[in-house]
């Protein structure tokens, strides 16, 4: 918890290498103060086959999820905050987004849980 998972046209990649960009969104996670350094989960995932409103367009999208307990001004401003980074990195990309999801802390479980 935070998992940020980063899907994109394998294209972006062309700009950015994958470590570069999962740096660029923990860096992100981490100036958003709403999480502990060590929590912080980035993973990307490119894409060579893909189509964005029926046709073949460049495109990052950001699923975050995050255990309850952030304002809706919190997780508004780290969504917005992530895409206007992104937005920087990759301004020739005409779609870029994130949303924020948030699961229950009674349903989570990880190893160190158990």
């Amino acid at each position: 918890m935070p998992h940020f998972i980063v899907d994109c046209s394998v294209e972006v990649l062309e700009s950015h290498p994958e470590e570069y960009i999962a740096e660029q969104i923990h860096l992100v996670a981490v100036a958003s103060d709403l999480f502990d350094i060590g929590d912080i989960k980035v993973r990307v995932n490119p894409y060579s086959k893909y189509l964005v409103g029926g046709k073949r367009e460049l495109f990052i999208h950001v699923f975050s999820s995050i255990m309850q307990g952030r304002s809706t001004e919190q997780r508004a401003k780290l969504s917005q905050s992530v895409v206007k980074k992104l937005v920087t990195m990759f301004p020739h990309v005409p779609n870029i987004a994130m949303n924020v999801s948030e699961f229950e802390k009674a349903t989570y479980c990880n190893r160190n849980m158990l």
